[in-house]
């Protein structure tokens, strides 16, 4: 008589898919953007930009921190934000927008603290001009 195959852990599921996939990305990012857009102090970073595209990139990117099976596709991020002149400050703000945004939306703290974890890695590619020393 054979045993019985005892599983005592169900399959890994990916942040991704534990805050719901492509749709509920697309509204985090969609709600971060009005926060990013209403916040005086960073909407010079986005005249003229093209939003629908920079929204689809962002979806894929955060869609891939999380482990979707979404591939960001986009310019790497130091040549993205070259001469934006975006400063540590920008960097902080926008990472508080990101905090909000997926904290309305009701994502568990061990997934946001994993996300911001992986977006704050990116400060030194996309921060062009450093913290005004104290």
């Amino acid at each position: 008589m054979s045993s019985p195959t005892l599983q005592t852990e169900p399959e890994a599921q990916s942040d991704y898919a534990a805050v719901g996939g492509a749709p509920a990305i697309s509204a985090v990012v969609d709600r971060f953007y009005e926060l990013v857009l209403a916040d005086a102090s960073l909407v010079r970073h986005f005249d003229g930009v093209e939003m629908v595209r920079l929204k689809r990139h962002q979806v894929a990117l955060v869609s891939n921190v999380m482990g979707g099976p979404v591939v960001y596709e986009g310019r790497d991020l130091r040549n993205a934000h070259a001469g934006m002149a975006i400063s540590a400050d920008d960097f902080a703000a926008v990472a508080g927008h990101l905090v909000t945004a997926l904290t309305e939306a009701g994502v568990p703290t061990e997934i946001l603290d994993r996300t911001v974890s992986a977006v704050a890695a990116t400060q030194p590619d996309v921060v062009e001009v450093p913290a005004a020393d104290v």
